[in-house]
Protein backbone atom coordinates (compact mmCIF):
# COMPACT_ATOMS: atom_id res chain seq x y z
CA UNK A 1 0.00 0.00 0.00
CA UNK A 2 1.22 3.77 -1.14
CA UNK A 3 2.04 5.71 2.14
CA UNK A 4 1.05 9.40 1.29
CA UNK A 5 3.92 12.33 1.48
CA UNK A 6 2.25 13.80 4.68
CA UNK A 7 -0.11 12.80 7.42
CA UNK A 8 -1.96 15.75 7.89
CA UNK A 9 -2.19 18.54 4.78
CA UNK A 10 -3.27 22.07 5.72
CA UNK A 11 -4.40 24.48 3.22
CA UNK A 12 -4.00 27.83 4.43
CA UNK A 13 -1.74 29.96 6.53
CA UNK A 14 -3.43 32.38 8.17
CA UNK A 15 -5.66 32.66 11.41
CA UNK A 16 -7.10 28.88 10.91
CA UNK A 17 -3.80 27.19 9.75
CA UNK A 18 -1.61 28.55 12.41
CA UNK A 19 -4.23 27.53 15.16
CA UNK A 20 -4.50 23.85 13.35
CA UNK A 21 -0.90 23.27 13.44
CA UNK A 22 -0.49 24.18 16.98
CA UNK A 23 -3.60 21.74 18.04
CA UNK A 24 -1.44 19.05 16.00
CA UNK A 25 1.52 19.63 17.91
CA UNK A 26 0.04 19.45 21.00
CA UNK A 27 -1.59 15.78 20.24
CA UNK A 28 1.92 14.53 19.29
CA UNK A 29 1.11 15.02 15.50
CA UNK A 30 4.05 16.17 13.64
CA UNK A 31 3.97 15.11 10.33
CA UNK A 32 1.97 17.80 8.64
CA UNK A 33 2.50 20.36 6.37
CA UNK A 34 1.06 23.86 5.53
CA UNK A 35 0.44 24.84 2.10
CA UNK A 36 -0.11 28.52 0.77
CA UNK A 37 -0.26 30.44 -2.18
CA UNK A 38 1.96 33.48 -0.67
CA UNK A 39 5.42 33.05 1.26
CA UNK A 40 4.66 33.83 4.79
CA UNK A 41 2.07 32.69 7.66
CA UNK A 42 -0.86 35.45 8.39
CA UNK A 43 -3.27 35.05 5.72
CA UNK A 44 -5.75 38.27 5.11
CA UNK A 45 -3.64 39.94 7.69
CA UNK A 46 -0.34 39.50 5.35
CA UNK A 47 -2.19 40.31 2.39
CA UNK A 48 -3.96 43.65 3.60
CA UNK A 49 -2.18 46.26 4.64
CA UNK A 50 -4.35 49.56 2.93
CA UNK A 51 -4.09 52.80 5.23
CA UNK A 52 -5.70 52.80 8.28
CA UNK A 53 -5.99 48.74 8.75
CA UNK A 54 -7.51 47.44 12.28
CA UNK A 55 -9.19 45.26 13.78
CA UNK A 56 -12.81 45.93 14.65
CA UNK A 57 -13.08 43.90 18.36
CA UNK A 58 -10.86 44.98 21.33
CA UNK A 59 -7.81 42.80 21.02
CA UNK A 60 -8.52 40.63 24.13
CA UNK A 61 -10.93 38.86 22.23
CA UNK A 62 -8.66 38.35 19.10
CA UNK A 63 -5.67 36.39 19.69
CA UNK A 64 -5.79 32.88 20.85
CA UNK A 65 -6.58 31.41 23.67
CA UNK A 66 -3.30 29.79 23.83
CA UNK A 67 -0.99 32.68 23.02
CA UNK A 68 -2.60 35.69 24.77
CA UNK A 69 -0.69 38.73 23.56
CA UNK A 70 1.20 41.36 25.97
CA UNK A 71 1.74 43.53 23.22
CA UNK A 72 -1.33 44.99 21.57
CA UNK A 73 -0.18 49.13 21.89
CA UNK A 74 -4.47 49.57 21.54
CA UNK A 75 -7.85 48.25 22.39
CA UNK A 76 -8.76 47.67 18.60
CA UNK A 77 -4.95 46.54 17.13
CA UNK A 78 -3.76 47.87 14.31
CA UNK A 79 -2.88 45.50 10.85
CA UNK A 80 0.89 45.21 11.05
CA UNK A 81 0.58 44.55 14.52
CA UNK A 82 -2.28 42.13 14.19
CA UNK A 83 0.22 40.38 11.55
CA UNK A 84 3.03 40.52 13.71
CA UNK A 85 1.57 38.60 16.07
CA UNK A 86 0.47 35.72 13.95
CA UNK A 87 4.28 35.14 12.39
CA UNK A 88 5.19 35.22 16.12
CA UNK A 89 2.89 32.23 16.83
CA UNK A 90 4.09 30.47 13.97
CA UNK A 91 7.81 30.92 15.01
CA UNK A 92 7.23 30.32 18.60
CA UNK A 93 5.72 26.87 17.29
CA UNK A 94 8.16 26.29 14.64
CA UNK A 95 5.70 26.09 12.44
CA UNK A 96 8.05 27.95 9.25
CA UNK A 97 9.29 24.16 9.06
CA UNK A 98 6.05 22.90 8.06
CA UNK A 99 5.44 25.52 5.47
CA UNK A 100 5.36 24.77 1.47
CA UNK A 101 5.13 28.49 0.48
CA UNK A 102 4.32 29.50 -2.86
CA UNK A 103 1.93 26.47 -3.84
CA UNK A 104 -1.79 26.81 -5.14
CA UNK A 105 -3.64 23.94 -4.57
CA UNK A 106 -6.45 23.38 -7.84
CA UNK A 107 -7.74 20.71 -6.91
CA UNK A 108 -7.96 18.31 -3.72
CA UNK A 109 -9.14 14.43 -5.21
CA UNK A 110 -10.25 11.66 -2.97
CA UNK A 111 -8.07 8.28 -4.00
CA UNK A 112 -10.45 5.67 -2.06
CA UNK A 113 -8.63 2.59 -2.85
CA UNK A 114 -5.57 4.53 -1.51
CA UNK A 115 -7.19 6.44 1.76
CA UNK A 116 -6.10 9.70 1.25
CA UNK A 117 -6.12 12.86 -0.96
CA UNK A 118 -4.35 13.88 -4.19
CA UNK A 119 -3.77 17.90 -3.45
CA UNK A 120 -3.07 18.49 -7.11
CA UNK A 121 -0.94 21.87 -7.36
CA UNK A 122 -0.70 24.55 -10.47
CA UNK A 123 2.28 23.55 -11.36
CA UNK A 124 1.07 20.02 -11.88
CA UNK A 125 2.87 18.57 -9.05
CA UNK A 126 0.60 16.58 -6.46
CA UNK A 127 1.06 16.65 -3.05
CA UNK A 128 -0.88 13.09 -0.91
CA UNK A 129 -1.84 13.42 2.37
CA UNK A 130 -3.90 11.20 4.89
CA UNK A 131 -6.32 13.62 6.18
CA UNK A 132 -6.54 17.68 4.75
CA UNK A 133 -7.91 20.70 6.72
CA UNK A 134 -9.45 23.39 4.26
CA UNK A 135 -8.29 26.75 6.51
CA UNK A 136 -8.74 29.03 3.71
CA UNK A 137 -10.96 31.26 5.52
CA UNK A 138 -13.40 33.34 5.39
CA UNK A 139 -12.81 36.28 2.54
CA UNK A 140 -11.65 33.76 0.34
CA UNK A 141 -10.22 36.38 -2.38
CA UNK A 142 -11.15 40.14 -3.30
CA UNK A 143 -13.33 40.79 -6.31
CA UNK A 144 -11.29 41.24 -9.20
CA UNK A 145 -14.29 42.70 -10.76
CA UNK A 146 -16.25 45.19 -9.12
CA UNK A 147 -19.32 44.76 -11.15
CA UNK A 148 -19.07 47.91 -12.97
CA UNK A 149 -18.58 48.29 -16.86
CA UNK A 150 -15.22 49.49 -17.92
CA UNK A 151 -13.06 49.04 -14.74
CA UNK A 152 -10.52 47.91 -16.91
CA UNK A 153 -10.30 51.04 -19.11
CA UNK A 154 -9.56 53.73 -15.92
CA UNK A 155 -6.14 55.58 -17.09
CA UNK A 156 -5.44 56.58 -13.85
CA UNK A 157 -4.45 54.16 -10.69
CA UNK A 158 -6.61 51.89 -9.57
CA UNK A 159 -6.21 50.86 -5.62
CA UNK A 160 -7.49 47.30 -3.78
CA UNK A 161 -7.89 46.89 -0.45
CA UNK A 162 -5.69 43.67 -0.36
CA UNK A 163 -3.48 45.07 -2.86
CA UNK A 164 -2.40 48.54 -1.78
CA UNK A 165 0.54 50.09 -3.79
CA UNK A 166 2.14 51.97 -0.96
CA UNK A 167 4.53 53.61 -3.31
CA UNK A 168 1.82 55.39 -5.42
CA UNK A 169 1.85 59.07 -3.57
CA UNK A 170 -1.91 60.19 -2.94
CA UNK A 171 -0.56 63.77 -1.99
CA UNK A 172 -2.49 66.11 -4.06
CA UNK A 173 -5.08 63.44 -6.25
CA UNK A 174 -8.08 62.97 -6.77
CA UNK A 175 -9.37 60.28 -5.66
CA UNK A 176 -12.18 58.35 -5.70
CA UNK A 177 -13.25 55.51 -3.22
CA UNK A 178 -16.45 52.97 -4.43
CA UNK A 179 -18.06 51.30 -1.72
CA UNK A 180 -18.82 52.22 2.23
CA UNK A 181 -18.26 48.65 3.68
CA UNK A 182 -15.65 48.04 6.10
CA UNK A 183 -12.38 48.93 4.42
CA UNK A 184 -13.90 51.74 2.86
CA UNK A 185 -14.80 53.03 6.46
CA UNK A 186 -10.80 52.55 7.59
CA UNK A 187 -9.53 54.01 4.30
CA UNK A 188 -11.30 56.88 3.95
CA UNK A 189 -10.20 58.80 6.59
CA UNK A 190 -6.93 57.97 6.77
CA UNK A 191 -6.45 59.39 3.19
CA UNK A 192 -8.78 62.27 3.38
CA UNK A 193 -6.18 64.69 4.72
CA UNK A 194 -3.46 63.95 1.84
CA UNK A 195 -5.25 64.32 -1.23
CA UNK A 196 -7.04 67.12 -2.82
CA UNK A 197 -10.77 65.90 -3.57
CA UNK A 198 -11.91 62.43 -2.21
CA UNK A 199 -15.55 61.11 -3.27
CA UNK A 200 -16.96 58.22 -2.07
CA UNK A 201 -19.28 56.11 -3.92
CA UNK A 202 -22.43 54.83 -1.68
CA UNK A 203 -24.74 52.34 -2.67
CA UNK A 204 -25.57 51.48 0.63
CA UNK A 205 -25.13 53.37 3.61
CA UNK A 206 -23.43 52.14 6.62
CA UNK A 207 -24.03 51.77 9.89
CA UNK A 208 -20.63 53.42 11.45
CA UNK A 209 -20.59 53.41 15.05
CA UNK A 210 -18.64 55.48 17.61
CA UNK A 211 -15.07 52.86 18.58
CA UNK A 212 -14.31 52.98 21.65
CA UNK A 213 -10.43 52.54 21.08
CA UNK A 214 -7.36 54.00 23.28
CA UNK A 215 -3.94 53.17 23.69
CA UNK A 216 -2.70 50.68 26.44
CA UNK A 217 -0.40 51.37 28.63
CA UNK A 218 2.11 48.93 29.17
CA UNK A 219 0.55 47.75 32.86
CA UNK A 220 -2.59 47.21 31.09
CA UNK A 221 -1.40 45.49 28.15
CA UNK A 222 0.78 43.14 30.48
CA UNK A 223 -2.58 42.15 33.04
CA UNK A 224 -4.61 41.41 29.55
CA UNK A 225 -2.20 38.90 28.77
CA UNK A 226 -2.72 37.34 32.12
CA UNK A 227 -4.80 34.28 31.96
CA UNK A 228 -6.23 35.37 35.15
CA UNK A 229 -7.12 39.12 34.19
CA UNK A 230 -7.49 38.44 30.36
CA UNK A 231 -9.11 35.25 30.47
CA UNK A 232 -12.07 36.73 32.77
CA UNK A 233 -12.35 39.82 29.90
CA UNK A 234 -12.97 36.72 27.58
CA UNK A 235 -15.49 34.91 29.55
CA UNK A 236 -17.03 38.68 29.81
CA UNK A 237 -17.41 38.86 26.21
CA UNK A 238 -18.37 35.13 25.66
CA UNK A 239 -20.72 35.82 27.79
CA UNK A 240 -22.40 38.37 26.29
CA UNK A 241 -22.06 36.80 22.46
CA UNK A 242 -23.65 33.72 24.18
CA UNK A 243 -26.87 35.83 25.84
CA UNK A 244 -26.69 37.65 22.72
CA UNK A 245 -27.03 34.36 20.44
CA UNK A 246 -29.69 32.78 22.56
CA UNK A 247 -32.06 35.98 22.43
CA UNK A 248 -32.23 35.32 18.94
CA UNK A 249 -32.53 31.71 17.49
CA UNK A 250 -34.33 30.82 20.97
CA UNK A 251 -37.13 33.79 21.27
CA UNK A 252 -40.11 32.59 20.21
CA UNK A 253 -40.73 33.03 17.07
CA UNK A 254 -43.95 35.28 17.55
CA UNK A 255 -42.32 37.50 20.26
CA UNK A 256 -39.30 37.99 17.71
CA UNK A 257 -41.46 38.70 15.00
CA UNK A 258 -42.76 41.55 16.97
CA UNK A 259 -39.89 43.02 18.63
CA UNK A 260 -37.46 42.70 15.24
CA UNK A 261 -38.84 45.21 13.62
CA UNK A 262 -39.16 47.78 16.96
CA UNK A 263 -35.60 47.43 17.62
CA UNK A 264 -34.56 48.54 13.79
CA UNK A 265 -37.05 51.07 14.45
CA UNK A 266 -35.23 52.54 17.76
CA UNK A 267 -32.19 51.82 16.25
CA UNK A 268 -32.54 54.07 13.69
CA UNK A 269 -33.75 56.79 15.52
CA UNK A 270 -30.74 56.67 18.02
CA UNK A 271 -28.68 56.41 15.04
CA UNK A 272 -30.07 59.61 13.23
CA UNK A 273 -29.25 61.65 16.83
CA UNK A 274 -26.02 60.45 17.10
CA UNK A 275 -25.46 61.24 12.98
CA UNK A 276 -26.73 64.84 13.94
CA UNK A 277 -23.69 65.09 16.49
CA UNK A 278 -21.13 64.39 14.03
CA UNK A 279 -22.22 64.99 10.47
CA UNK A 280 -22.75 68.88 10.04
CA UNK A 281 -24.41 69.00 6.39
CA UNK A 282 -28.07 68.00 6.78
CA UNK A 283 -28.55 67.04 3.32
CA UNK A 284 -25.35 64.52 3.89
CA UNK A 285 -26.51 63.36 7.29
CA UNK A 286 -30.05 61.88 5.44
CA UNK A 287 -27.94 60.36 2.27
CA UNK A 288 -25.85 58.67 5.45
CA UNK A 289 -28.95 57.10 7.00
CA UNK A 290 -29.22 53.60 6.65
CA UNK A 291 -32.70 52.69 5.88
CA UNK A 292 -32.57 48.49 7.57
CA UNK A 293 -31.74 47.54 10.75
CA UNK A 294 -28.15 47.71 12.44
CA UNK A 295 -27.54 44.12 12.16
CA UNK A 296 -28.57 43.59 8.14
CA UNK A 297 -25.16 44.54 6.94
CA UNK A 298 -21.74 44.34 9.35
CA UNK A 299 -21.80 47.08 11.49
CA UNK A 300 -18.90 48.77 11.43
CA UNK A 301 -16.46 51.30 14.28
CA UNK A 302 -15.25 54.06 13.38
CA UNK A 303 -14.62 57.73 15.10
CA UNK A 304 -13.52 58.88 11.38
CA UNK A 305 -15.70 58.20 8.76
CA UNK A 306 -18.54 59.82 9.35
CA UNK A 307 -16.80 62.74 10.78
CA UNK A 308 -14.67 62.84 7.05
CA UNK A 309 -17.56 63.93 5.20
CA UNK A 310 -17.10 67.50 7.71
CA UNK A 311 -14.04 68.24 5.61
CA UNK A 312 -14.25 70.61 2.59
CA UNK A 313 -12.41 68.09 0.40
CA UNK A 314 -14.65 64.85 1.34
CA UNK A 315 -17.86 64.28 -0.91
CA UNK A 316 -20.42 61.83 -0.54
CA UNK A 317 -21.61 60.50 -4.14
CA UNK A 318 -24.82 58.26 -4.13
CA UNK A 319 -25.78 58.38 -8.04
CA UNK A 320 -25.70 54.97 -9.16
CA UNK A 321 -22.49 54.63 -11.08
CA UNK A 322 -23.32 54.06 -14.84
CA UNK A 323 -19.56 53.07 -15.94
CA UNK A 324 -15.55 53.55 -15.81
CA UNK A 325 -13.84 55.15 -17.98
CA UNK A 326 -10.38 56.62 -18.79
CA UNK A 327 -11.10 59.49 -17.24
CA UNK A 328 -12.95 58.71 -14.04
CA UNK A 329 -16.49 57.61 -13.28
CA UNK A 330 -19.58 58.27 -14.83
CA UNK A 331 -23.03 58.26 -13.01
CA UNK A 332 -26.20 58.02 -14.03
CA UNK A 333 -26.98 61.55 -14.36
CA UNK A 334 -24.98 61.74 -17.06
CA UNK A 335 -22.02 63.28 -14.85
CA UNK A 336 -17.96 62.70 -15.44
CA UNK A 337 -16.35 63.00 -12.45
CA UNK A 338 -13.06 63.08 -12.93
CA UNK A 339 -9.89 60.94 -11.34
CA UNK A 340 -6.48 60.46 -10.98
CA UNK A 341 -7.08 57.27 -9.24
CA UNK A 342 -9.98 54.96 -7.81
CA UNK A 343 -10.09 52.83 -4.86
CA UNK A 344 -12.17 49.56 -5.66
CA UNK A 345 -13.42 48.96 -2.04
CA UNK A 346 -15.78 46.65 -3.49
CA UNK A 347 -16.03 43.32 -1.16
CA UNK A 348 -14.55 39.46 -1.57
CA UNK A 349 -15.63 36.75 -2.37
CA UNK A 350 -16.84 34.39 0.83
CA UNK A 351 -17.01 31.45 2.32
CA UNK A 352 -20.85 31.71 2.48
CA UNK A 353 -21.51 32.34 -1.14
CA UNK A 354 -21.66 28.82 -2.87
CA UNK A 355 -20.29 30.92 -5.89
CA UNK A 356 -16.85 30.46 -4.08
CA UNK A 357 -17.47 26.81 -4.60
CA UNK A 358 -16.01 25.60 -7.64
CA UNK A 359 -17.11 22.30 -9.73
CA UNK A 360 -13.90 20.02 -9.57
CA UNK A 361 -12.37 21.40 -6.51
CA UNK A 362 -12.77 19.50 -4.36
CA UNK A 363 -13.54 15.92 -5.41
CA UNK A 364 -14.42 12.82 -2.63
CA UNK A 365 -15.66 9.48 -2.86
CA UNK A 366 -17.20 8.33 -5.76
CA UNK A 367 -17.12 11.59 -7.75
CA UNK A 368 -18.96 13.44 -5.37
CA UNK A 369 -18.27 17.25 -6.13
CA UNK A 370 -18.38 19.72 -3.52
CA UNK A 371 -19.11 22.39 -5.80
CA UNK A 372 -22.05 20.78 -7.44
CA UNK A 373 -23.35 20.08 -4.05
CA UNK A 374 -23.25 23.32 -2.70
CA UNK A 375 -24.46 25.51 -5.92
CA UNK A 376 -27.65 22.62 -5.95
CA UNK A 377 -28.22 21.75 -2.51
CA UNK A 378 -27.33 24.51 -1.21
CA UNK A 379 -24.26 25.34 1.83
CA UNK A 380 -24.13 23.00 4.69
CA UNK A 381 -22.30 20.90 6.93
CA UNK A 382 -21.94 18.73 10.09
CA UNK A 383 -20.79 20.53 12.94
CA UNK A 384 -19.44 23.31 10.30
CA UNK A 385 -16.99 21.56 9.34
CA UNK A 386 -17.45 17.90 7.82
CA UNK A 387 -19.54 17.24 4.96
CA UNK A 388 -20.55 13.26 3.72
CA UNK A 389 -18.59 11.73 0.86
CA UNK A 390 -15.90 13.74 2.03
CA UNK A 391 -13.54 11.33 4.08
CA UNK A 392 -10.65 12.69 5.95
CA UNK A 393 -11.23 16.23 5.68
CA UNK A 394 -12.59 19.36 7.40
CA UNK A 395 -13.06 22.72 7.14
CA UNK A 396 -12.14 25.50 9.79
CA UNK A 397 -14.84 28.03 8.50
CA UNK A 398 -17.51 26.32 6.72
CA UNK A 399 -21.32 26.91 6.50
CA UNK A 400 -23.01 28.72 9.57
CA UNK A 401 -20.02 28.76 11.05
CA UNK A 402 -19.00 32.27 12.68
CA UNK A 403 -20.22 32.18 16.48
CA UNK A 404 -20.25 35.85 16.86
CA UNK A 405 -16.88 36.21 18.19
CA UNK A 406 -13.22 36.78 17.33
CA UNK A 407 -12.08 34.67 14.61
CA UNK A 408 -9.87 33.35 16.52
CA UNK A 409 -12.31 31.31 18.76
CA UNK A 410 -14.04 29.84 15.57
CA UNK A 411 -10.98 28.48 14.40
CA UNK A 412 -10.14 26.94 17.78
CA UNK A 413 -13.42 25.20 18.12
CA UNK A 414 -13.26 23.79 14.00
CA UNK A 415 -10.06 23.18 14.40
CA UNK A 416 -10.06 21.54 17.87
CA UNK A 417 -12.92 19.40 16.49
CA UNK A 418 -10.95 18.26 13.74
CA UNK A 419 -7.83 17.19 15.34
CA UNK A 420 -9.87 15.72 17.84
CA UNK A 421 -11.12 13.17 15.39
CA UNK A 422 -7.85 12.39 13.37
CA UNK A 423 -6.20 11.74 17.03
CA UNK A 424 -9.04 9.41 17.84
CA UNK A 425 -8.65 8.12 14.28
CA UNK A 426 -5.02 7.11 14.74
CA UNK A 427 -5.43 5.76 18.13
CA UNK A 428 -8.39 3.90 17.26
CA UNK A 429 -5.83 2.04 14.37
CA UNK A 430 -8.49 3.38 12.10
CA UNK A 431 -7.33 5.39 8.50
CA UNK A 432 -10.35 7.33 7.11
CA UNK A 433 -12.81 8.61 9.02
CA UNK A 434 -16.26 10.01 7.26
CA UNK A 435 -18.99 11.94 8.66
CA UNK A 436 -22.53 9.63 8.34
CA UNK A 437 -24.90 11.07 6.28
CA UNK A 438 -27.44 10.75 9.25
CA UNK A 439 -25.65 13.09 11.43
CA UNK A 440 -25.36 15.72 8.96
CA UNK A 441 -28.70 15.83 7.71
CA UNK A 442 -30.06 15.57 11.80
CA UNK A 443 -27.54 18.73 12.20
CA UNK A 444 -28.35 20.97 9.46
CA UNK A 445 -31.97 20.39 10.10
CA UNK A 446 -31.40 21.42 13.63
CA UNK A 447 -29.39 24.55 11.91
CA UNK A 448 -32.23 25.17 9.78
CA UNK A 449 -34.83 25.37 13.03
CA UNK A 450 -32.41 27.44 14.83
CA UNK A 451 -32.41 30.06 11.66
CA UNK A 452 -36.05 30.58 11.33
CA UNK A 453 -35.54 33.88 13.67
CA UNK A 454 -32.68 34.86 11.57
CA UNK A 455 -34.12 34.27 8.37
CA UNK A 456 -37.21 36.26 8.98
CA UNK A 457 -34.71 39.20 10.40
CA UNK A 458 -33.23 39.54 7.14
CA UNK A 459 -35.45 38.18 4.28
CA UNK A 460 -38.86 39.91 5.89
CA UNK A 461 -37.35 42.56 7.90
CA UNK A 462 -35.11 43.90 6.36
CA UNK A 463 -36.30 42.50 2.99
CA UNK A 464 -34.35 43.13 -0.37
CA UNK A 465 -31.16 44.46 1.25
CA UNK A 466 -27.79 43.64 -0.49
CA UNK A 467 -25.61 42.03 2.25
CA UNK A 468 -23.15 39.06 2.53
CA UNK A 469 -25.04 38.13 5.20
CA UNK A 470 -27.70 36.77 2.74
CA UNK A 471 -26.17 34.53 -0.01
CA UNK A 472 -27.32 33.81 -3.64
CA UNK A 473 -29.77 31.11 -2.77
CA UNK A 474 -31.24 33.12 0.36
CA UNK A 475 -29.80 31.73 3.32
CA UNK A 476 -27.52 33.17 6.09
CA UNK A 477 -24.60 30.64 6.16
CA UNK A 478 -22.03 33.01 7.33
CA UNK A 479 -23.75 33.06 10.82
CA UNK A 480 -23.61 29.77 13.15
CA UNK A 481 -27.55 29.70 14.97
CA UNK A 482 -26.25 27.86 18.33
CA UNK A 483 -24.54 28.48 21.57
CA UNK A 484 -21.20 29.37 21.97
CA UNK A 485 -20.45 27.18 24.64
CA UNK A 486 -22.02 24.18 23.29
CA UNK A 487 -20.23 24.03 20.09
CA UNK A 488 -16.73 24.44 22.32
CA UNK A 489 -18.25 21.35 24.40
CA UNK A 490 -18.73 19.69 20.76
CA UNK A 491 -15.17 20.13 19.36
CA UNK A 492 -12.98 19.38 22.73
CA UNK A 493 -15.71 16.08 23.37
CA UNK A 494 -16.30 14.94 19.63
CA UNK A 495 -18.96 12.83 19.06
CA UNK A 496 -17.16 10.25 17.09
CA UNK A 497 -20.44 8.13 16.43
CA UNK A 498 -21.35 10.76 13.91
CA UNK A 499 -18.03 9.62 12.28
CA UNK A 500 -18.07 6.33 10.26
CA UNK A 501 -14.66 4.58 10.67
CA UNK A 502 -12.11 1.91 8.82
CA UNK A 503 -9.13 0.45 7.98
CA UNK A 504 -7.17 0.06 4.77
CA UNK A 505 -5.71 -3.17 4.29
CA UNK A 506 -1.74 -3.44 4.91
CA UNK A 507 1.28 -5.36 4.36
CA UNK A 508 2.94 -6.74 7.22
CA UNK A 509 3.90 -4.82 10.18
CA UNK A 510 7.17 -3.19 9.42
CA UNK A 511 7.01 -2.90 5.86
CA UNK A 512 5.07 0.65 5.99
CA UNK A 513 4.94 2.99 8.79
CA UNK A 514 1.64 2.61 10.84
CA UNK A 515 0.00 6.27 11.66
CA UNK A 516 0.80 5.71 15.11
CA UNK A 517 4.74 5.66 13.99
CA UNK A 518 4.42 8.85 11.30
CA UNK A 519 2.60 11.01 14.16
CA UNK A 520 5.13 12.26 15.76
CA UNK A 521 7.89 12.17 12.52
CA UNK A 522 8.33 15.70 11.35
CA UNK A 523 6.90 17.39 8.29
CA UNK A 524 10.65 17.34 6.52
CA UNK A 525 9.30 18.36 3.25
Amino acid sequence: MTEPDHLVAIIGAGPGGICASVLLQRKGINDFVVIDQAADFGGSWRDNHYPGLGVDVPGFTYQYSFARNPEWKRLFPMGRQVWEYHREVAREHDLYSHARWNTRVVKEEWDDAAGFWRLHVDDGSQITARFVISAIGAYIKAKEDPGIPGYRDFAGKILRPNDWDHDYDLSGKRVAVIGTGASSVQITPSIAPEVAALEVFQRTPVWALPKPDFPLPVPVRRAMATPVFGGVLSAIANLVVEAALRLVYQTPRPLFRAAAPRFDSVSRALYRLYLRSVVRDADVRKRLMPDYGPLGKRPTLSNAFLQAFNRDNVALVDEPIERIVAGGIETADGRLHEFDAIVLATGYHLFSDPESYTEGSVVGRDGFDLGVFYNEERLQAYQSVAVPKLPNRWMLVGPYSWIGTGWHELVEISSSHAVNVIDAVIARGADVAEVSQEAHEDYHAMIRRNDENIDYYFNTVNAGLRTYYVNSAGDMPYIRPTSLFEARKQSRHVELDAYQLRTLARPAVGEVPTLRRRMRAGAGK
